[in-house]
Parts: structure tokens; sequence; C-alpha cells
């Protein structure tokens, strides 16, 4: 039977868009199919009481390799981030910071009773090792976990517990520090390489700058997919007939249609609070080095991006690692302590709780590429195919459609 198109993309978070943007310039014929009203898949933002409130605490790093190629990103009028952390210790608020970045910051950073000298100096070297060697290279390394990768560069358990383990498990939404070595180089080469900012509009801007290079009439959103078969794919608005499916939905969603092995993810709370007088004069991530576990990071918001707060207020972002959702009360208590500062006046806006926000990466993830071909004109994307990242998901989609093209070409 002739097909209604060469390609049926199903979802259309980053990987999807991504696929579609390849696919359009190579000219082959497509149709793209989302089941919720909107694109962007996880990467989405809300507006409350003229606040932007992403669907979990997320930032865009410009080093990601795939997001130049897709975009222009000065026109999402990043807002950025102070290259370093915050650390509570004890009636102490510690600043560190990348001397490189922020050179003012360096004689404080030396100082920090946060691990040892040599200890910050061996992270130091590790963090630049990650950023100048080839990603070819690291990713030949021997693989480990990130917690063996860390004490194997000869980094002390207090460095590890008071700074990386808090900050990490924010990035990874991994406290145990069991993801893939690998992963953990592709990560702080990124932060070391890029800087870390949020779009004015919210994370919601990013897909929909991938998208706005495809045409509108291709991308039909509140449609279903109930089932995937070679050639065909079921929808709540009849059936498709194509060459080749392109599978871009969530991990849990692509196990169902495709019967693929199921992928753990890790889950996340992100807790919104507005202030009219903010707990810190700057755009920085504040991490728990008291080891209390409860809170992953905070960070004001509205000092990186004044466009998510309106006039004379500002947004504060708190994250929660795991399944474990805290009441709001006791994250403020943990506020309180952590800044240092009065939060009984502050405003909860509301949580979000994302159970499947982060596909897991436990070695062995080899060379963070797994196979996206099934057999029979099936194809896989996500990040769950690639790095567990914004970049994962765009290199994942990208990297689905050459080998969907090559199927094509060959049948």
């Amino acid at each position: 039977m002739p097909a209604d198109t060469d390609v049926v993309i199903v979802g259309g978070g980053l990987a999807g868009l991504a696929a579609a943007r390849r696919l359009h310039r190579a000219g082959v014929s497509w149709r793209l199919v989302e089941a919720a009203d909107r694109l962007g898949g996880r990467v989405a933002t809300d507006t409350v009481d003229g606040f932007l409130l992403d669907r979990g605490f997320q930032v865009l790093n410009t080093a990601y390799p795939r997001l130049g190629a897709l975009l222009d990103v000065d026109r999402l009028d990043l807002g950025f981030f102070v290259p370093g952390v915050l650390v509570r210790k004890g009636d102490r608020l510690l600043r560190l910071v990348n001397p490189l970045r922020d050179p003012a910051g360096g004689p404080g950073t030396a100082l920090a009773s946060v691990g040892s000298l040599p200890d910050r100096l061996r992270f130091a070297a590790l963090a630049a090792s990650y950023a100048t060697l080839p990603a070819e290279r690291l990713l030949a390394r021997p693989e480990t976990t990130a917690d063996t990768a860390l004490r194997r560069a000869g980094l002390s358990h207090a460095i590890i517990e008071d700074l990386l383990r808090p900050f990490l498990s924010g990035v990874l939404l991994d406290r145990e520090l069991a993801t893939s070595s690998h992963v953990l180089a592709m990560v702080l080469r990124s932060f070391a390489r890029g800087r870390v900012g949020l779009p004015a509009d919210g994370m919601a801007a990013l897909p929909r700058a991938v998208a706005a290079a495809l045409p509108a009439g291709l991308l039909d959103v509140n449609t279903t997919v109930a089932a995937v078969a070679p050639g065909r794919v079921s929808t709540s608005a009849g059936e498709l007939r194509c060459r080749a499916v392109v599978v871009a939905v969530d991990p849990p969603t692509a196990t169902r249609l495709l019967a693929l092995p199921p992928v753990r993810m890790h889950s996340y709370t992100t807790y919104y609070h507005a202030t009219a007088e903010p707990p810190v004069g700057e755009p920085i991530l504040l991490v728990d080095g008291d080891r209390r576990e409860m809170v992953a990071n905070t960070v004001v918001v509205s000092r990186a991006a004044p466009s998510y707060a309106p006039p004379d207020r500002h947004l504060i972002a708190t994250s929660v690692v795991g399944p474990s959702v805290p009441s709001e009360s006791a994250v403020r208590l943990e506020l309180t302590r952590l800044y240092g500062r009065p939060t009984a006046g502050w405003e909860h806006l509301t949580t979000v709780t994302i159970p499947a926000a982060l596909p897991a990466a436990p070695p062995p993830q080899g060379r963070l590429r797994k196979p996206v071909a099934l057999g029979n004109g099936l194809f896989v994307a996500g990040d769950h195919r690639d790095s567990p990242s914004i970049q994962g998901a765009l290199a994942s989609g990208w990297r689905t459609a050459g080998a969907t093209l090559r199927h094509l070409r060959q049948h």
C-alpha cells in the first residue's frame, strides 16, 4: 500500500524535533505526532501570577555541541549563573568559583574550607583534563561509577561529601553517584567549556526555537499513539502509513510501544517560592555541605533571568532528588538554615514533581551511544540512547534521523 509519508516521528520533545530538523533538511517527507497540547516533552514552562516556572529546575549549557547547530543561541537572550557554588558549612556560607571565569573570586576559593587546598587543585586538574582532552579519549578511558572516578582522582572523602556529591546529585539526579564515569566526564566537560543560563522566556523557548524552522502543518499535537508497527502508526486521528517510524517519546512510553527493556528513571521535585527580598545578591547555586541530604540545591532564579519574576519580586527554585517528596514546610526550614535568612514571609508558588525526569546511566555506557535502529524500519531516539541530558536528547534525535535516512536510501 502507498505510504502517507516517508517517516512518522512519534513524540515532539527535543529528540523528536531534532530528528525532524534533519529529515526536513534532507528533503524527505515526514510527519510528527505529539500526545500533549504543546511541543517540548520534558522541557516546559508555565506562567503563574507573572512568574515563569519551568517544569522542574533546568538550565541550558552553551557548550552543548548540538545546540549551536540547531539554533541561534543568542536569540534565546540567556541570563547566566555565576560559574561556581555557595556551600553551607555550619554557620558559614562559602563561595567557590571557577577562577578562570571569575578571577576576583579566586583567592576566596583557594582559602575556602571545603576539603583541602590539594583537593581543590586536584579537582581543578581533573576538570581541566575533561575540558581539554578530545571527547574520544575521555570515552576510551576505563569506565567506572562517578563516585569511584572522583576517588581515583585523589579527591578526599571530605570534598566529595561536602561539595561534589550535593552539586552533582542535582545535575545527575543521582545521590549515590552511581552514574557512569563517562557521563561524569561529559557533564564536567560542558561545565568547564560553556556558560550555564536560562532563556528570557523560560526553558520552553528551547524547543520552540528548534521547531521554528519546521512547517507547523507537519506538527500534530493532541494526537496520541496507541501502537506502532513496521510501516504503520495507529493514532487517535487514524492510522498513518510510512516507510519508517522514529519513536522519540519518554523512555517508559518507548518501552511500551516498542517492547524494549525498561529504563530506570531518576525523579526529582522542585519547590518554587517568591519573595520581595532575595536571600542572596547574585545568581549562584547554593548546596548543602552539612550533609543533611534533603535539598540538592537552591538558587535565586530571577537573579540570572529577571524575566522569570514580576518587577520587585524574586523567584527561588529548590530541588530535591529522589522519589521522596518532603513537605513544603520541611523544605522551608532547610532553606532558612541554608540561606541563613528568615523564610516565613516567602510565598509558596507551587511544587513540581517529575517522577521520570532523567534516565539512569550506570556503567557500562561505553561511548554513550546505544543502538537506535531496531529493524524493519523502526527506530528509537531520546536521551536514554545517548547521554542523559538536553545535549543527549538533541544528539540522539539527529543521529537517529541519520540512521533513518540510510534506511530510506537502502529500501
